[in-house]
């Protein structure tokens, strides 16, 4: 049903797109750019083939605005209540287990629990939306109405981590005001926690001593990844004149910091991602190929998925039999299906990439990255993405989809699947290494 969802959603913002007054012309915009801009929006991504703010309408800005407000909220929806009906698959006393060890949420209660997910939704993007007018207006000099729709725009764009802009620069107009990137900024990070742990941070803040691994984990990758992608940014790029090179030191600081929220699927930039350094494309690629949270607005892989494979590393150089985490065992169920999703992202990845190589003339650094972007839904591009032939950009168009409900329904699909097998081969051992 999610797949399904989204794939009506996409066809729907198609036509919406394809009509005459969807365009600033009042032409018809092409069957491959309407499809391309719609999915990039309903799997709130970002990626574009032609410029937001000058070649769509109002009325095709608002379709678009429209595409990724559904698609954000119902990816947090969908994930949400998948991960409430494999609990409810589980049998009764494993099912009180996992509601005492991951704070797993009933499904008795489905509408409360949408009416909070739209509840938190609605406080931040009015929170942002509300900061973004009065900025645009007092300092900027927008007037009132023009203010509110951009203001409008990106609050539900950041929250939504879709990446779309109003500004044919994107962010770059901004990249010395706090003001206006520090509110997106927290609407990114929040967002992309999942509602998992924003429901558990809202309901437990003052007991963080009994919070799952879940939030736990997601919360330390959180942490974690920003403060790797600042640090590498900063370094790699502070004295790059193409970039934040001529900046002064509080705004290459802040520069940096932002590069490394937008990384994590919201897909802004403040600075032109093109003339980065090749180090800094490739810790771009390792961030967005991660991702934020899971059930929430982040693409990627997921962090806890991450850190789950890093944990098993870990227990593995020790010598240990059971991956712990937090003084808890990880399940081996989840290790194989942690192991899985990263593979088959991996895989995916790889033979795209090859593929759109073989389909254009741009170099593998920039076509890896634009690659990433589309399955991680980041929509943060070197500038190649309308240069693509169309059968790449048809690739890219999978790829966002896949990106956006495969890794949803892969995992659900593998916990549900989970059964007992009456029966076990002998064992043997390959060789490893």
């Amino acid at each position: 049903m999610v797949p399904l969802a989204f794939l009506a959603a996409v066809l729907a913002g198609t036509v919406l797109l394809s009509l005459p007054w969807a365009t600033t012309t009042g032409s018809p915009a092409p069957l491959i750019t309407a499809l391309f801009t719609a999915t990039s929006a309903a799997c709130v991504t970002g990626l574009i083939t032609v410029d937001t703010a000058t070649y769509w309408s109002p009325f095709g800005q608002a379709v678009i605005l429209g595409l990724f407000q559904v698609g954000g909220f119902g990816i947090m929806a969908g994930a949400t209540l998948l991960g409430m009906l494999v609990t409810r698959r589980m049998r009764l006393g494993r099912r009180l287990v996992v509601q005492a060890e991951t704070k797993s949420l009933d499904l008795v209660d489905v509408k409360g629990v949408l009416l909070t997910i739209l509840g938190v939704t609605v406080v931040f993007e009015a929170t942002v939306a509300a900061v973004l007018t009065l900025r645009l207006h007092f300092t900027y000099g927008e007037p009132w109405g023009t203010a509110a729709w951009n203001g409008v725009f990106h609050a539900i764009s950041a929250f939504n981590n879709a990446g779309f802009s109003t500004f044919s620069d994107s962010l770059m107009g901004f990249a010395l005001d706090p003001l206006v990137l520090l509110p997106l900024c927290a609407a990114i990070i929040v967002s992309g926690l999942g509602f998992p742990v924003i429901n558990e941070l809202l309901t437990g803040w003052r007991t963080p001593d009994r919070w799952s691994i879940h939030a736990k984990l997601t919360l330390l990758g959180t942490v974690g990844l920003l403060l790797m992608g600042f640090v590498g940014v900063t370094v790699a790029e502070w004295n790059n004149v193409g970039t934040m090179g001529e900046m002064p030191p509080a705004g290459k600081t802040l520069s940096a910091f932002t590069h490394s929220v937008m990384s994590r699927t919201a897909g802004f930039n403040t600075v032109d991602v093109g003339q980065m350094r090749p180090e800094t494309l490739l810790l771009t690629d390792g961030l967005m190929l991660i991702g934020g949270g899971s059930a929430g607005t982040a693409g990627g892989i997921k962090i806890t998925t991450f850190l789950l494979l890093g944990f098993v590393v870990w227990a593995e150089v020790r010598g240990r039999s059971d991956v712990t985490a937090f003084r808890r065992r990880i399940c081996p169920d989840v290790q194989r299906q942690a192991l899985t999703v990263v593979l088959l992202a991996v895989g995916l990845v790889g033979v795209s990439t090859l593929t759109i190589l073989s389909l254009s003339t741009q170099p593998l650094d920039k076509v890896l990255f634009e690659v990433i972007s589309a399955f991680a839904t980041v929509g943060m591009s070197t500038g190649i993405t309308a240069s693509l032939p169309a059968p790449a950009q048809l690739i890219l168009i999978g790829l966002m989809f896949v990106g956006r409900v495969g890794t949803i329904t892969v995992a659900a699909a593998l916990a549900l699947r989970a059964r007992h097998v009456p029966y076990r081969y002998p064992q043997e051992r390959p060789i490893v290494g």
